[in-house]
């Protein structure tokens, strides 16, 4: 999964942990992580063992490590890039504060520690496919997709939406039609979620020369898919209660959620604006949050 964030205001002088730790993108990491434990959770019935809570917070742990050596990879391939982009050009890699060694040797040591992690405490099958969304990531969205195609944030969006997946094979060795529902609603969230963030950046990605949809298709175009994105989505939201896996209370949350993203999708169809566009991006952040916090309480209270 990947999520965006706002412009950030850097101080001048920076200690050199706080610049190596910025390039893991840490908010978008927590969301990631958070997405990878309610993998887990709906995976494993009723009250978890101690021996369940000791491997969840292991492949927590392994599965940070390598998303933020994906980041750090992505800041690395996309210096250039963030360099002419108001909201990254505070970052050392942007800056030329961090040579492409240290930040290369950075990535690959955690890479390298959260891949033993998975493999030696959680189990091969899970480290397997982080690894392979590491790549996905850094490799095929960062340097293959995102410069050539307009779609790349669709494209691409499958190895954002792998944190569950990642989280469900880690209690179970094995990866069931719960992890792919799962999946397909982040898959499904991943394109309103950043072509909300583009419209309002525009002159950003055009000048950094990326293909997004806002500047390869213009804003009308744009704004029609982010709404038929959110209708899709809202179907796939149902998913979950339909299959077995929650309750009504979980239906509750994802219908009001669902609508309230239509709503805005709706909205932003019909007349656009920047701080419409910046609402939207946010909302998608909400919605995302609080669908699968509904999850959680439902596979508990029900």
């Amino acid at each position: 999964m990947s999520a965006a964030s706002q412009p950030q205001v850097q101080p001048l002088h920076v200690p050199r942990w706080r610049q190596f730790y910025s390039l893991m993108k840490p908010r978008v990491i927590q969301l990631i992580v958070f997405c990878a434990l309610i993998g887990m959770v709906l995976a494993v019935p009723g009250i978890p063992s101690l021996d369940n809570l000791r491997v969840a917070l292991i492949a927590c742990a392994g599965i940070w490590l390598v998303a933020g050596a994906a980041a750090v990879f992505n800041c690395l391939v996309e210096k250039s890039i963030d360099a002419k982009m108001r909201r990254t050009s505070w970052r050392a890699t942007a800056k030329g504060e961090m040579s492409d060694w240290q930040t290369l040797l950075f990535a690959a040591v955690l890479c390298a520690i959260g891949s033993y992690m998975l493999y030696r405490w959680v189990n091969p099958l899970t480290m397997w496919l982080t690894f392979a969304t590491f790549v996905g990531y850094a490799v095929i969205y960062t340097v293959i997709l995102k410069p050539l195609t307009p779609q790349n944030i669709v494209i691409g969006g499958a190895s954002g939406a792998m944190p569950p997946v990642l989280g469900w094979a880690a209690m179970t060795g094995d990866v069931g039609p719960e992890a792919f529902i799962l999946f397909l609603i982040i898959f499904l969230w991943t394109p309103p979620h950043f072509w909300a963030l583009a419209l309002y950046r525009v002159e950003d990605y055009r000048k950094s020369g990326l293909p997004m949809l806002p500047v390869t298709h213009g804003n009308e175009f744009t704004r029609l898919q982010i709404f038929l994105y959110t209708l899709v989505l809202f179907a796939a939201c149902l998913m979950p209660f339909a299959y077995g896996m929650s309750s009504w209370l979980y239906l509750v949350a994802a219908v009001a959620l669902s609508v309230g993203f239509s709503w805005y999708g709706w909205r932003l169809l019909r007349e656009y604006s920047d701080a419409l566009a910046r609402k939207t991006f946010r909302f998608s952040l909400i919605h995302l949050s609080l669908l699968f916090a509904a999850l959680l309480v439902d596979h508990y209270l029900f």
